[in-house]
């Protein structure tokens, strides 16, 4: 697992959309909640995206934005977003190059490790932690997150619409 003060490494992956996805052009007005999760559809992988959807809008409110990565096609992430009203962008990564590079491939290079990191604008990791069976700990991780940004003054105003 990258450790805080890590540069984070660059990825550019196609998202569920099919537009590509890079990690640079995603820090460009904001950091990142970048989080690694093995399968769509699975109990686990589900429970966290419906969280992390849930405390979305928190989320923004401190100038972060959400995105997951694992192995599955466009077509699933689409399904699994559509599926479970998932407001944040799911990156698509088969070949496994950005799994790699944030230390999230399983044991033996099977699977994907589930962990979570913070990203700062400057492209550093801010912070990260890795529970693959204890789930809540990710939402607690970027309740925490929150926490912190807000506790600094960063708070976004609401966009008039």
């Amino acid at each position: 697992m990258l450790k805080p003060g890590d540069v984070a490494p660059e990825f550019i992956l196609p998202g569920e959309d099919g537009q590509d996805v890079s990690l640079t052009k995603l820090l460009q007005d904001s950091a990142l909640i970048l989080y690694f999760y093995p399968a769509d559809f699975t109990p686990g992988c589900t429970k966290e995206a419906c969280a992390i959807r849930d405390i979305h809008e928190d989320i923004l409110s401190v100038g972060l934005k959400v995105l997951g990565i694992s192995p599955q096609d466009q077509e699933s992430h689409r399904r699994f977003k559509e599926e479970h009203n998932l407001p944040f962008t799911l990156v698509c990564d088969p070949e496994k190059v950005a799994i790699r590079m944030y230390d999230a491939q399983g044991p033996l290079g099977f699977g994907v490790r589930r962990i979570t990191y913070l990203v700062s604008q400057g492209q550093k990791i801010q912070d990260a932690m890795q529970a693959n069976v204890k789930i809540e700990q990710h939402t607690n991780f970027i309740r925490k997150a929150i926490m912190l940004r807000e506790t600094a003054g960063i708070k976004r105003q609401p966009t008039p619409e």
